[in-house]
């Protein structure tokens, strides 16, 4: 009896052990499905964050190249203007640095890449992270330089290598230095912390950023003794950003840079920039200004409010009045306006060889008469144009008005030349300008456009307008009477990772759009403007020794304090060589030039003296450097021996120009 118990109570104890290791076998079952299957993401993410992490693998953000193909026979290998090169940022992994060596690295660190402030680096190692950044752009030659010594150290602490690691990035350099400096600007040392993309500071780099951008790749590093410094797999390549090839070509912006400094420095101007675009295709070949902007250093410029201003693309975002190269045209306006009273069957308001009276007179709403810096009696439109008359453009301009209308007047300022709208140049920040509009007030009160406002009009005043504008305006008249549309970029193309390219904007083949005036009219401007840098003309020193030119100057007064001031100038000369057949188009712009007066030239202030010496030294070196052929191998000062009064261009004209003003102003 006894032992049947014991065998029961065997067998009772023997079913208890087994079903709960059954039950214990179930539980571990049930909390390995519970780990592995339902909660699986979230423990394997937990173990990762333990032995791994995801960085950001950078990618190139697009080059800038220059314009080689604009010089035929030059070398066309692609030239960056600006480039992406490697560097490196060091990191740490604070929690796998033992507290008691902190101490020996952060010195050791700090003495090779000589960092003064060794307390604020140490404290970067208490820091309860895997990653930190303790020193970015580090060149190869320092990177190797840390990685020899910490193989060895991090071996003889048994220290994890990868506690230190390094992050490869690019950064912005300039193989030019300062050249083409606020038209290119640059991008800030930091990236946008949730997008990893760069953030421009101004230019080409912010209009063009989203072609600019690439798209960031993923790398995964390991942590562990085993691992190397750097060491991880790339699981998702960078793809690059597209590039950008500029109309602007390096030499030619070299030349206009080094000229504009000079003529900047001659004058004890407060600034200056030049424009040179080609006058069909509406290409700028240089953007030059001065004082120059340094991308490498921007932040010294915006850390200085007197540096600030130079950061500025002056060409684009400067309005100013445009003075007296209003005038040639003004004068276009006034030959449409015979062309336009020609359609409906009427005669013509006014020939260019008309004897004009030019003394000084008074126009409707004008309590004082408009008169010329030098008194003349009598001029026609060629004389005019070189003489650079107030007079005799406001009295054309009357005569526009009183049979065609102030809004006819207004509609060709408007719709032929642009004035009042953006040229729409591949520039942040154009300013538009201003042209006054009948009706409409300014925020002082007074009218926009009143009686005298025409007449100021023609002289180049109470309208506003920007140097590209001005540019774009004479490429019209220089190239036949062709609308041209200013631009910057030749293309964009696009690298894909398998190295195929896509062009992503093709302005290469754009050529001159509508034609806005006839070529007869454009013709006889040009030739009125080829008298400006002969004698008697107010240009002189303009003149390119070699080539035919042609241009018109101004030295138009500044609002100071509310009022025009007689002692603060933009002085202009805008230009076109050979005149024959225009290679460009250039506008040389001096602001503040020095109030004196230099003996043997004449007012320092004015258009003809310190802007037009800067175009003729900057066209003279352009066409030689474009291997333009001289088209007037006479045209040389008479102490040349090329000289040949006889034959030099344009010789015979002036002589009979000069004559007839001498028989008109007796």
């Amino acid at each position: 009896m006894v032992k049947g118990n014991t065998a029961k109570g065997h067998r009772i104890r023997l079913a208890t052990v087994s079903l709960f290791l059954f039950l214990l076998f179930c539980l571990l079952i049930y909390q390995f499905f519970k780990v592995q299957i339902v909660e699986g993401e979230k423990w394997t993410k937990y173990a990762n964050s333990q032995h791994q992490f995801i960085l950001v693998e950078p990618f190139k953000r697009g080059v800038f190249y220059s314009n080689v193909a604009i010089k035929e026979g030059h070398p066309t290998d692609p030239q960056p203007l600006v480039l992406d090169i490697p560097q490196f940022h060091l990191y740490i992994d604070p929690l796998s640095i033992p507290d008691a060596i902190k101490g020996k690295i952060t010195g050791q660190i700090a003495s090779f890449l000589k960092i003064s402030d060794e307390k604020n680096l140490r404290l970067q190692f208490d820091k309860p992270l895997r990653s930190r950044r303790i020193a970015k752009w580090l060149n190869l030659e320092a990177k190797e330089k840390i990685v020899k010594w910490w193989d060895s150290f991090a071996k003889k602490n048994k220290i994890p290598k990868n506690a230190l690691f390094f992050l490869k990035d690019y950064r912005r350099s300039y193989p030019f230095g300062k050249l083409l400096g606020q038209v290119l600007h640059t991008i800030r040392e930091d990236r946008d912390e949730k997008t990893a993309q760069n953030i421009p500071t101004g230019g080409l780099e912010l209009f063009f950023d989203s072609f600019l951008q690439g798209k960031p790749g993923k790398r995964l590093f390991f942590r562990s003794p085993r691992h190397a410094l750097d060491v991880g797999k790339v699981s998702l390549d960078p793809e690059n950003g597209a590039d950008v090839y500029l109309t602007i070509n390096h030499y030619l912006q070299a030349i206009a840079e080094e000229e504009i400094e000079k003529a900047v420095k001659k004058a004890g101007a407060q600034a200056g920039w030049a424009i040179m675009m080609h006058p069909r295709s509406g290409e700028i070949y240089a953007l030059a200004q001065y004082p120059f902007f340094h991308p490498a250093s921007y932040a010294e410029f915006y850390n200085d409010e007197k540096k600030l201003n130079d950061t500025k693309v002056k060409a684009v975002t400067d309005a100013f009045e445009p003075g007296s190269t209003m005038k040639p045209i003004t004068l276009a306006i006034c030959l449409l306006a015979n062309e336009e009273l020609k359609k409906r069957g009427k005669p013509p308001l006014f020939s260019p060889q008309e004897k004009v009276a030019t003394s000084p007179s008074l126009f409707p709403g004008r309590s004082k008469p408009i008169r010329d810096m030098r008194y003349h009696k009598f001029l026609n439109m060629q004389m005019a144009i070189q003489k650079s008359s107030n007079v005799y453009v406001a009295k054309m301009v009357q005569r526009v008005i009183d049979r065609l209308g102030v809004d006819w007047y207004r509609s060709q300022l408007q719709n032929v030349f642009g004035f009042g709208q953006k040229t729409e140049i591949e520039l942040p920040s154009e300013s538009p300008g201003l042209l006054p509009l009948p009706g409409k007030v300014y925020p002082n009160g007074t009218m926009e456009w009143s009686t005298p406002t025409p007449f100021s009009l023609a002289m180049g005043h109470n309208i506003l307008v920007n140097s590209m504008q001005m540019v774009r305006n004479f490429a019209i008249i220089v190239n036949g009477g062709y609308e041209v549309k200013p631009t910057i970029v030749k293309k964009i193309v696009k690298t894909h990772c398998d190295g195929s390219q896509t062009v992503v904007l093709d302005n290469s083949n754009m050529q001159s759009l509508k034609k806005v005036i006839d070529s007869s009219i454009a013709a006889q401007i040009v030739n009125g403007m080829k008298f400006t840098t002969k004698p008697g003309g107010s240009a002189q020193y303009a003149e390119v020794y070699g080539y035919s030119e042609g241009g018109k100057t101004s030295t138009s007064e500044k609002i100071i304090n509310g009022k025009y001031s007689k002692k603060h100038h933009i002085s202009t000369f805008i230009g076109f060589a050979p005149a024959s057949d225009p290679t460009f188009v250039l506008m040389v712009v001096i602001d503040e030039p020095e109030y004196k007066y230099i003996p043997g030239m004449g007012g320092n202030q004015y258009g003809g003296v310190c802007a037009a010496p800067a175009f003729g030294e900057i066209a003279k070196r352009a066409l030689q450097y474009l291997g333009v052929t001289p088209d007037d191998p006479f045209g040389y000062p008479k102490t040349d021996p090329r000289a040949n009064s006889n034959k030099a261009d344009w010789n015979e004209e002036v002589q009979n120009l000069k004559n007839l003003y001498n028989a008109w102003n007796k």
